[in-house]
């Protein structure tokens, strides 16, 4: 299976980061490797001084695609999660000087968390939902799906014109704004409006 992430999705984001306005969704991808094991805590790599929390929804594919016409997007894939796209920003901030690659900083093992699904049908309106994150409960991330520059269907059209999507693949759909900084000891949880996704300690 393939992690397909989406960068540069919502414009609050990309404001608070200073970051230009892409004309086409920005894609990069994450291992397996990359995956949190459930249970276990999200551990700090000795690496990155600034390791910051990226809430998202997650759409998993559910049968294989190619040049996915965007009006049968809505075909492939019938579940929706929550998760976080770990990034090692000081790391990224120098790759990104470099014109380099950012797998370093945003592949490495255990930065992408993946909670739990929903099945679509219970949404009303898969470009109308509500997602939050909590920092040791405070909300630090509020973000809707109504918000994102491309939304889910557009996506999958996007990425299956250079990647064959598979049964299982999993895309992050980007993040908005409100990321920071991850401390040891901290308590993150993600929500779909009011269901807990997924609860992650920090050590």
């Amino acid at each position: 299976m393939k992690i397909i992430c989406i960068g540069r999705n919502y414009a609050d984001h990309i404001k608070e980061l200073d970051n230009a306005k892409p004309t086409d969704p920005v894609i990069f991808l994450k291992p397996d490797t990359a995956i949190l094991l459930k249970k276990q805590p999200f551990f700090i790599p000795d690496f990155s001084n600034e390791v910051h929390y990226e809430v998202e929804l997650l759409v998993r594919i559910n049968k294989i695609g190619k040049h996915i016409d965007q009006k049968f997007a809505h075909k492939y894939y019938d579940e929706i999660g929550l998760g976080i796209d770990f990034t090692a920003r000081d790391l990224q901030a120098d790759l990104k000087e470099k014109g380099l690659p950012w797998e370093k900083a945003k592949a490495f093992d255990g930065s992408a968390v993946i909670g739990k699904f929903i099945e679509k049908e219970q949404f009303k309106d898969v470009n109308n939902i509500n997602f939050s994150l909590e920092r040791n409960g405070n909300t630090v991330q509020n973000g809707n799906s109504m918000l994102m520059m491309w939304k889910i269907d557009a996506l999958i059209e996007y990425i299956s014109k250079y990647f064959t999507l598979k049964i299982g693949d999993i895309i992050f759909t980007g993040t908005p704004a409100g990321v920071g900084k991850v401390e040891t000891n901290d308590v993150l949880k993600g929500f779909i409006e009011e269901t807990e996704m997924f609860s992650i300690k920090v050590k």
